[in-house]
């Protein structure tokens, strides 16, 4: 049974930790593409990652408070609950099994990450499976050959925020969003190797994210 026409985003990932960044790519997509939910999915075993410096169920805590005072932006657990490593293909179809249509999924990523996606698990199939928002992030510009990709080049829709909205009701086919934004030059693992360090994460991440790091010894070897 399809589920109501709900737009929903997906922004998977280590999220380790959660950051300001992955929220203002949330709010970004949500805006720019008129998305009713934004999940935030840590993923349990990342395939193309080193292993988590937190547990999942760490991940998945911080990444639940950074999101209990936005309105539009929720957190899953689909991945925690999946054994073994995980592929956004996987999940996308997860969601497809409880009746979300492709069309409806907007898989929210960085253009540093989409800049490889030729490695992604079942690329170019993954294409298929929903949507793709690819929020640009400072200094990492999507190179050409990515987007000269024969599987990609005819899915690319440009900038203009009418054809955003006009083209993802248009036809049941999945697009690839390019959605500029100004968006926190801040990584996971920057905050990760503060912290080793003993400096302040100051803003990089939500205060609540911050208390629950100093809380539980996170990123640190005592």
């Amino acid at each position: 049974m399809r589920r109501a026409l709900l737009r929903v985003g997906v922004l998977g990932g280590t999220l380790d930790p959660v950051h300001v960044g992955h929220l203002a790519a949330a709010r970004v997509a949500s805006r720019a593409l008129a998305l009713d939910r934004v999940w935030l999915v840590p993923a349990h075993v990342p395939a193309l990652k080193p292993t988590p410096g937190a547990s999942p169920w760490h991940r998945f805590a911080m990444a639940a408070l950074a999101a209990q005072d936005e309105d539009h932006i929720a957190v899953s657990d689909l991945e925690l609950s999946r054994p073994g490593p995980t592929y956004t293909i996987d999940t996308l179809h997860a969601l497809a099994a409880d009746g979300y249509a492709a069309s409806q999924i907007f898989f929210i990523t960085g253009a540093d990450a989409f800049a490889g996606i030729a490695a992604w698990h079942r690329f170019p199939d993954v294409l298929d499976a929903a949507h793709l928002a690819v929020v640009t992030r400072p200094g990492h510009a999507v190179p050409d050959d990515v987007l000269n990709h024969p599987a990609i080049a005819p899915r690319l829709t440009g900038e203009d925020p009418a054809e955003r909205a006009a083209g993802a009701d248009a036809t049941g086919s999945c697009r690839i969003w390019l959605i500029s934004a100004d968006t926190p030059d801040v990584s996971s693992s920057e905050i990760r190797e503060r912290i080793i360090t003993g400096q302040e994460v100051g803003t990089r991440v939500p205060a609540s994210v911050a208390v629950h790091i100093r809380r539980h010894g996170l990123y640190t070897s005592t």
